[in-house]
């Protein structure tokens, strides 16, 4: 057993001390206390290794690690700021608690990294090359909010009750009793008025006060002599679901998706629909489109708050994310940037911070969820996630799986999309969080282990082809690859708003494209003259469907956005004309017709609906 004992140097409480360094992993050695035991340490602690040589402003440096493996009096711990100057023998301070993000009102229009820290604020005080080891709160704890009581002195509540609300921006932010408080506790005192999130707002009186045994936190509550104080903001543990304990209570409840979550784009509405608290992932080598896609999926889907994670990506493509959205006008009213969150962890940022910076998204999604809010949350991406999987998992030195991927991974994949989902929250409000993943496989190889393992976690795949990108056709999602296995769960949803023969529709469209499939690859053998006319006519029929309908215009402000009402429209229109095509002489009459109609139904497109020309286009369709 070790010597060292626990001491205090220059404000740190010393329990630990550096033993090893490889790059981001660092080994601590474990103290002991008057009795001679190691200080205790658990799984997932957030630690601060702290450099004895000081940074160029003579500031201590306070370098947040997680614990990854603990061993008798020793552990190892990833470290998400570089390494850079940290010697063996540097002090290691414990926090208790697990890595967290904050959580209250003033969130919303922020860019992140991994870490929850606000990269506009850290820019503003230090230039835009960050320094490492700052301590810098994600919420201003300086702003005031009009706190608004929505319990009275007396009123019995539970751990996610809303005690209050402030508003935020547009949207109701419900200021809700902390979510690791067990058991009931009574209101004994509560106030209204403008407060910063960190003034006690409310206390609560609880005998029977415990701390949730899955999370260590303390912020967020205190109790002394069974008071709990509460103020507007809160921690919660990034690798714990946020409403674990409140479905374990069966205060909340987890129900089942049945209603699509509307993209405006035709393809994936139409034909592969995502269900709204549902998975989906876009699989696609580079430059198929995937940031497009993402884009207008965050500007156009019926959804209250879009959470971004650029975790891994190139910083030129973070950095057109972050200019974009804040000037880019929300069609629900001022900017985008007003519902959107930003985690960014470009490529150049440390790699255990990019694998971190998924679950912090994900726990900022699921706390607007448990408000009752309608998330999306969009990784960009997956891939890159992994592969700082893979990169930790080298360094630990653990048994490697496929193409050196840990051998966890696929129960890791499934554990990220499995806390996407529909919430019955508290009050009986239902909140959602989707969850889209990007995939990004080398040379755009689908039988890679990163999409494998995705595949088999998510009910919606949108695989982007390369060859449909080469053709510029927007969005490049193969239409014979992707898949969905949420028809049968949203077709009641379909039926019910677009009739009875929607499903019947969708179907009959697909058969076009698979025998069109068949046609084309004997046309490649044969050439046009090998096939028949009516033959030749499926194929042509099959082609005026791809460019008419699975195709849009990605920058042209009518075709960019469909509507579901005018996709059911633009569909029957689409077989009303097939229902009605001539008798052709010969396959050149065919082709010239097909190209008349398929201008036509373009123009149709770019048409707003109130305009006269669409009626207008409308009418040249059918005629002769």
């Amino acid at each position: 057993m070790s010597q060292l004992s626990a001491s205090r140097t220059g404000g740190i409480d010393v329990r630990a001390t550096v033993k090893g360094v490889r790059d981001d992993i660092v080994t601590i050695q474990l103290l002991t206390d008057e009795q001679g035991d190691f200080y205790p340490i658990i799984k997932n602690e957030l630690v601060h290794i702290c450099p004895q040589r000081r940074a160029d402003d003579e500031r201590q440096e306070y370098l947040k690690a997680e614990v990854l493996r603990v061993r008798l009096g020793e552990a190892d711990v990833q470290v998400f700021e570089s390494t850079r100057g940290v010697a063996v023998g540097d002090p290691v301070e414990q926090t208790g608690d697990m890595l967290s993000v904050l959580l209250g009102p003033g969130l919303l229009g922020q860019v992140y990294d991994g870490l929850q820290n606000p990269l506009e604020v850290i820019a503003s005080g230090h230039g835009y090359f960050l320094p490492r080891g700052l301590d810098v709160s994600g919420i201003d704890t300086s702003k005031k909010w009009a706190f608004q009581p929505r319990v009275s002195v007396g009123a019995c509540v539970s751990g996610g009750d809303c005690l209050g609300v402030v508003q935020e921006g547009r949207f109701t932010h419900q200021i809700m009793v902390p979510f690791q408080l067990s058991g009931e506790a009574e209101v004994s005192w509560i106030q209204e008025g403008s407060f910063t999130v960190t003034t006690v707002v409310a206390r609560l009186r609880s005998v029977s006060h415990r701390r949730n045994a899955n999370s260590l936190q303390t912020d967020g509550l205190s109790a002394q002599d069974d008071v709990i104080e509460v103020s507007m903001m809160q921690r919660w543990p990034v690798r714990i679901p946020l409403s674990t304990p409140m479905l374990k209570s069966g205060r909340s409840q987890r129900c089942y998706p049945n209603v699509p979550l509307l993209t405006s784009i035709r393809l994936v509405d139409t034909f592969f629909p995502v269900a709204k608290g549902g998975t989906a992932c876009i699989p696609g080598p580079f430059g198929a489109g995937k940031t497009v896609l993402q884009g207008l999926i965050a500007r156009f889907s019926d959804v209250d708050i879009v959470i971004i994670v650029a975790c891994g990506e190139r910083a030129g493509e973070v950095v057109e994310t972050i200019t974009e959205f804040p000037n880019m006008p929300d069609p629900k009213g001022g900017t985008l940037m007003d519902r959107t969150i930003i985690i960014c962890n470009t490529s150049s940022m440390p790699v255990a911070a990019r694998e971190a910076s998924i679950y912090t998204g994900l726990t900022l999604a699921e706390y607007y969820r448990q408000m009752g809010y309608n998330a999306l949350l969009i990784a960009d991406s997956t891939s890159r996630w992994a592969q700082a999987m893979r990169e930790t998992s080298g360094r630990l030195e653990e048994i490697p799986g496929e193409e050196a991927f840990p051998a966890y991974l696929d129960s890791s994949v499934r554990a990220l999309y499995e806390r996407a989902g529909v919430i019955q929250n508290n009050a009986g409000q239902q909140g959602t969080l989707t969850m889209i993943g990007t995939v990004s496989p080398a040379g755009g190889n689908f039988e890679e282990p990163v999409t494998q393992s995705t595949l088999r976690a998510v009910k919606t795949f949108l695989g982007l082809s390369a060859d449909r990108a080469y053709k510029r056709a927007y969005p490049a999602i193969d239409p014979l690859l992707s898949w969905s296995r949420y028809t049968d769960q949203v077709s009641g949803w379909y039926t019910s708003t677009l009739g009875d023969d929607w499903l019947l529709r969708v179907s009959e469209a697909q058969q076009w494209l698979r025998d069109a499939q068949a046609i084309e690859q004997m046309m490649q053998v044969t050439g046009e003259e090998g096939v028949t006319l009516e033959d030749y006519c499926t194929f042509l029929k099959a082609k005026f469907l791809d460019e008419v309908f699975l195709q849009q215009d990605a920058f042209d402000t009518v075709d960019a956005s469909t509507p579901m009402s005018r996709q059911n429209e633009q569909l029957r229109l689409i077989q009303r004309v097939m229902d009605g095509l001539p008798a052709f002489d010969d396959k050149a009459a065919a082709q010239h017709y097909f190209m008349r109609i398929t201008g036509l139904f373009k123009n149709l497109n770019y048409s707003a609906e109130t305009s006269p020309d669409y009626a207008t286009f409308k009418a040249q369709l059918f005629s002769k």
